[in-house]
């Protein structure tokens, strides 16, 4: 049983130029190319196809000719179905006990968002490089109706990110290329939820906070054969300070005392967005194939708990999380077809950082499998158009969240949400790259 506040995590962490059903373990985003989604990704700080590696590994621009200037937007429809196996209403603590309705299961929680990247790149001596990514690397959008049983765990949750990151990357030597970048993140969150008063009704919270976060990633690419390199890439963690509002809408006719007990006001929340590890290869194999493979490492362990507390430092609600670190895995082959075409396929495999026994209808997820397919057409010397398409066979995420625990500070419950979600991603990722 998890013991919660009566307004209960109601905020979480966040995200701004993209909002959507996070498709990498937790909420991270890992849709930073239509190139990389035909391959799922597989190989990306070992790859430096084009000046997407970036964000993957800033070293690999060493490999991008010239000046190059990159737009890509991928559109995410996820799919998250909520099944009852038992939920009870919630009540009262205390004698006489009321009961909310129960309501439905709900509608599809995922509905369909966008994610756009941007990446300019340009030589500024032959040994040194410099680009710019901006892109969303973390994200979340999980909304219900105001009917379901769920809804006081969670009605609304977005999460938003902007990303600004410039790079430098040096060619040491033939073998040898090293990047850098910092990072500039804003991060913004909105959740709601609803609040039962027992016999006054039902009413509603909503949670908004934003801030500015820095951090950086190092790259590396060492070229082992003339066909063959290895990447390795190091994202740091980004520390956000969440300043932000909680805001109570009270059904009419509820007591002064519970109205003074919910007020609305100024809140803090402190939330990691944790580091990452990649570990690639790319080889190629003859004139007509690319082989390619990734591991990925996050460290999401260090998200415990969510505490929100008000600005006179009283503790509004925390949320216990105890995610644990995650690995990805993805292997993938590109096909040359022609001199202006070349066809894509990859296979991933991407851990879930959420434990079963913590886990909350705000973010469903579980451990995810990728198929991915995607092309690359040459349309002129300078200007190339990718495609990539990638379905996520989620595994069912079994929940269990019991919110029905004796208190006499808060005496309306939230009842217990008890079920499993079915879940699946389609993804359709399209790019421009120009070169100048």
């Amino acid at each position: 049983m998890r013991a919660r506040c009566v307004v209960n995590g109601v905020v979480s962490a966040s995200l701004l130029v993209a909002a959507c059903g996070a498709q990498a373990a937790g909420f991270a985003l890992i849709e930073q190319s239509a190139s990389g989604m035909g391959n799922a990704f597989a190989g990306a700080a070992a790859t430096a196809e084009d000046a997407s590696t970036i964000f993957f590994n800033p070293a690999g621009m060493t490999y991008v000719e010239g000046t190059q200037v990159i737009g890509a937007l991928h559109l995410i429809k996820p799919n998250a179905e909520f099944n009852d196996t038992g939920s009870v209403a919630a009540n009262m603590n205390i004698p006489p006990t009321v009961f909310r309705p129960l309501g439905d299961e709900g509608p599809n929680a995922g509905g369909l968002s966008f994610v756009p990247n941007f990446y300019y790149k340009r030589d500024l001596t032959d040994n040194v490089k410099f680009g710019l990514g901006l892109n969303a690397p973390f994200g979340l959008k999980t909304e219900y109706d105001d009917k379901w049983m769920g809804r006081f765990q969670a009605d609304k949750s977005e999460v938003k990110t902007i990303n600004i990151n410039p790079s430098l990357a040096f060619k040491v030597n033939d073998q040898l290329s090293l990047g850098f970048g910092v990072s500039a993140m804003r991060a913004e969150a909105t959740l709601t939820r609803a609040v039962n008063f027992g016999p006054y009704g039902e009413g509603s919270v909503k949670v908004k906070g934003d801030d500015w976060g820095f951090g950086y990633n190092l790259g590396a690419i060492y070229q082992v054969t003339a066909d063959t390199r290895v990447g390795l890439a190091y994202r740091s963690k980004v520390e956000q300070h969440l300043d932000g509002d909680v805001k109570f809408q009270h059904p009419a006719g509820l007591p002064p005392p519970l109205v003074a007990a919910t007020p609305s006001g100024g809140v803090k929340a402190d939330v990691t967005l944790p580091e990452s590890f990649s570990v690639s290869a790319f080889s190629r194999v003859d004139d007509k194939w690319d082989v390619m493979g990734d591991i990925t490492w996050t460290r999401w362990s260090q998200f415990k708990e969510l505490a929100v507390y008000r600005d006179d430092g009283s503790l509004l609600t925390v949320t216990p999380e105890h995610w644990h670190n995650t690995l990805r895995y993805s292997l993938g082959a590109s096909y040359r077809y022609s001199e202006v075409l070349k066809l894509r396929v990859g296979f991933a495999y991407d851990e879930e950082a959420i434990r079963n026994e913590y886990r909350t209808a705000r973010i469903p997820g579980n451990d995810r499998k990728w198929l991915s397919l995607g092309a690359s057409y040459q349309a002129t010397p300078a200007t190339k158009f990718d495609v990539g398409y990638s379905h996520l066979f989620i595994s069912d995420a079994k929940i269990d969240d019991n919110q029905t625990a004796v208190s006499l500070t808060a005496p309306f419950n939230n009842g217990r949400l008890r079920g499993d979600f079915e879940g699946s991603v389609d993804i359709l990722s399209l790019q421009v790259t120009h070169n100048f």
